[in-house]
């Protein structure tokens, strides 16, 4: 669970980023997953896109993919929304306390 000194720490960093995934009119699939999963791996923090045509939206995504992935949703707004998770191998992002 992210303290709010970290949400809005993650959430600067996350200002910058493209989004690198796109949740599609299949919604949230195992591939998707799986591929979230390694990125977040890799990278720790990334943004998504939720399409137009999908029929969850961007929360009901978001929250999805964090309860599979282990992740926390550090940020939400209209389609798009940011996902964190620390690397089990070595970690990049040092959070406040």
């Amino acid at each position: 669970m992210l303290t709010s000194k970290q949400r809005a720490y993650l959430r600067s960093m996350a200002n910058g980023l493209d989004s690198i995934f796109q949740v599609g009119k299949s919604g949230v699939t195992p591939e998707l997953r799986d591929t979230v999963d390694k990125a977040l791996e890799a990278r720790e923090l990334i943004k998504m896109n939720v399409l137009d045509n999908t029929m969850i939206d961007a929360k009901e995504a978001a929250g999805i993919l964090a309860d599979r992935t282990g992740a926390d949703v550090v940020q939400v707004i209209g389609n798009r929304f940011v996902l964190f998770r620390q690397s089990k191998k070595k970690p990049v992002i040092q959070l406040p306390k």
